[in-house]
This record gives structure tokens, C-alpha cells and sequence, in this order.
């Protein structure tokens, strides 16, 4: 399987509007509930790493999915995981939430 496609939060934004997100792509958070309690992307969705096989017809298939979590390990397993399942648009935040937060949103908590 080729490797993950990857943007940085920087060219995530670039791509695609505040507006767009959650209709024309879809940022998904795989950390944990309490990595989300301590720092969030607002229009981000949630399903938990543990979670995503048991909820992957929550996703869908037709729009883009760029996951996410603390630093791009977790989000990239999820990614080759979702390409192996049949999903075609997906990418890997590169950086996490970590790299969102210095480059988008300071805002946003590091931990």
C-alpha cells in the first residue's frame, strides 16, 4: 500500500475554508477523551483510535478525511487502517494538535 497522503495544519486550512470543514472534508480527532478535555479543534469530529473499527460506518466515504491526534503516530495508523477499509480520501495531520496549535490556533493548549 503507498504511503499516507500528509498536510500540515498550515496547508489543511489552505485547502479548505473554516465553512468547508464538516461538509467538504471532515477533521477527525482520534485521541483519547481526556487529550480532548485538555485541547480541542472546534469543528473537529471525535472517535477515539479504540473506537474507529467498531464505528467505521460512521465515517464517510465520499469526502475527504484528514485525521488527527497529539502528534501524527495514532492518526497515521488510523489513516492506513481507513485506506485499507476502503476509504479513498484520506490524509494524515502531520504534527497533531501540537503542530495546530503553533501553527493555526495558539489558543489551543499544548500538552
Amino acid at each position: 500500500m503507498p504511503g499516507v497522503p500528509e498536510l500540515t495544519p498550515t496547508e489543511f486550512c489552505a485547502r479548505w475554508s473554516a465553512a468547508e470543514r464538516g461538509k467538504s472534508v471532515v477533521l477527525l480527532d482520534v485521541r483519547e477523551h481526556a487529550e480532548l478535555e485538555a485541547a480541542a479543534v472546534t469543528e473537529a469530529s471525535h472517535i477515539p483510535m479504540r473506537e474507529i473499527p467498531g464505528r467505521i460506518a460512521e465515517l464517510d466515504r465520499t469526502v475527504p478525511l484528514v485525521v488527527m491526534c497529539h502528534s501524527g503516530g495514532r492518526s497515521r495508523r488510523v489513516a492506513e487502517f481507513l485506506l485499507g477499509n476502503g476509504f479513498s480520501k484520506v490524509f494524515n495531520l502531520r504534527g497533531g494538535i501540537d503542530a495546530w496549535s503553533t501553527e493555526i490556533d495558539p489558543q489551543v493548549p499544548r500538552y
